[in-house]
């Protein structure tokens, strides 16, 4: 049993991380910077750790560009105002997004500039032949080391990781929790304490300055797990956070 649930969590944190830090934070806002092989690494890792999950940076950079600029309009790929359902809502967004990915949806070239491309990688990352061995091996897992019936409840959710956190910040974080900044939609920090997805879920301040790579940091207890990760990052080199970001987090401080 407790490898299955070692497998889960790490699983759901890893997938989550390598979203919000390389699909978000770099592909989308280009809150950092780093070189090209280190982007291509980049790719891999995060092929590795959302497994049947993947999504591509660039598909979902250039979507979620197109959710900032349009925020709770009839625009917004993703939008709780607009659509009846959660469910509604999240299969607009995978339209959406794979009309984007395979370039059948025509963008403006402002969502497209300088967003990381990879198409040979993204097209066997996002295959059915990807998707299905990663499938096994989760089979695999549960089959071996599954000594309890209810844990097989969590064998689809690991196979629905990637639109999971998606549907808790794109639905929830625009109809529940507390706001810093008044801006010109719905978002909301949806979590106190964001325990559970690594600093998305202060989804107000990130509206409010999406560029900046710490999404916490407005009230003392606005801890984002992900932005510790990137200091260190960008100390060993691996990559370069912006400085001029970095200032900006305290005038922010004092305009919240």
């Amino acid at each position: 049993m407790e490898v299955i649930l070692i497998f889960f969590i790490a699983h759901w944190y890893l997938s989550l991380f390598f979203q919000t830090f390389f699909q978000h934070r770099y592909a989308a806002h280009k809150s950092f910077t780093m070189g090209k092989r280190t982007e291509k690494v980049f790719f891999v890792l995060t092929w590795i750790f959302q497994g049947s999950n993947y999504l591509s940076p660039y598909g979902y950079g250039i979507m979620h560009r197109m959710h900032h600029a349009f925020a709770d309009t009839p625009n917004d790929p993703h939008s709780p105002k607009y659509d009846e359902s959660l469910f509604k809502m999240m299969w607009k967004t995978k339209t959406i997004y794979s009309a984007i990915t395979s370039k059948k949806m025509k963008v403006d070239d402002r969502f497209t500039r300088d967003v990381p491309e990879w198409t040979a990688f993204d097209s066997f990352a996002r295959s059915w032949i990807s998707r299905i061995m990663w499938g096994a091996l989760y089979v695999f897992m549960y089959w071996q080391f599954a000594t309890v019936w209810w844990l097989w409840l969590l064998l689809p959710i690991q196979f629905m990781l990637s639109p999971i956190h998606g549907a808790i910040i794109n639905w929830f974080a625009h109809k529940y929790g507390y706001v810093n900044f008044k801006v010109g939609d719905t978002s909301k920090n949806f979590l106190p304490f964001d325990f559970l997805m690594m600093g998305e879920s202060y989804h107000n301040n990130h509206h409010k300055h999406g560029d900046r790579p710490n999404f916490g940091g407005i009230r003392w207890h606005e801890i984002d797990p992900t932005y510790q990760v990137i200091k260190i990052l960008d100390k060993v080199g691996v990559i370069k956070i912006n400085k001029k970001k970095e200032v900006q987090l305290e005038q922010v401080k004092k305009a919240a």
